[in-house]
């Protein structure tokens, strides 16, 4: 990281940015059922993507798409057969998707739901990340503003 006359601090990411947070930084998520306003799948929209949520797991891509769709955190609830369900949540617990994965599909289920559409947020992220050739850790920058805020980018 250099540190400007102006105040403001530019570097590059090398790994992952996080690794075990203080007590200070966690932050207590509700769980799925917390989002839904009624029994599955309550208000949901359903559709379907030719994206494999398993193409979303990577740290690398997780990092991508991170620093593109800002307050969205991931969830993965496993079934015996192999398959799992990623659900997305907003922190604003306002708006969650949901994508399912089995083995051997090419389409897999989608449902959203509230005023964002996460998965679609998501999706378009993760297309941005591969359409620019699968950047790692070490082409991303971060700016932090003489104010404090900061900024995450693609070098």
């Amino acid at each position: 990281m250099t540190i400007r006359q102006d105040g403001t601090a530019r570097g590059r990411f090398v790994h992952s940015s996080a690794f075990m947070r203080l007590r200070a930084q966690r932050s207590a998520r509700p769980g799925s059922r917390a989002y839904l306003s009624a029994p599955w799948p309550a208000d949901g929209v359903r559709s379907t993507t030719a994206l494999s949520p398993d193409e979303l797991g990577g740290w690398a891509a997780m990092f991508a798409i991170g620093v593109r769709v800002p307050g969205v955190f991931p969830l993965t609830e496993r079934y015996g057969d192999g398959s799992y369900t990623l659900w997305l949540h907003d922190t604003a617990v306002t708006s969650w998707a949901t994508a399912d994965w089995e083995p051997g599909r090419v389409e897999f289920e989608v449902v959203q739901s509230g005023p964002r559409r996460l998965w679609d947020e998501v999706e378009a992220a993760w297309r941005w990340w591969d359409g620019r050739g699968r950047p790692g850790f070490e082409r991303f920058g971060l700016v932090v503003g003489a104010d404090g805020a900061q900024r995450a980018h693609l070098e």
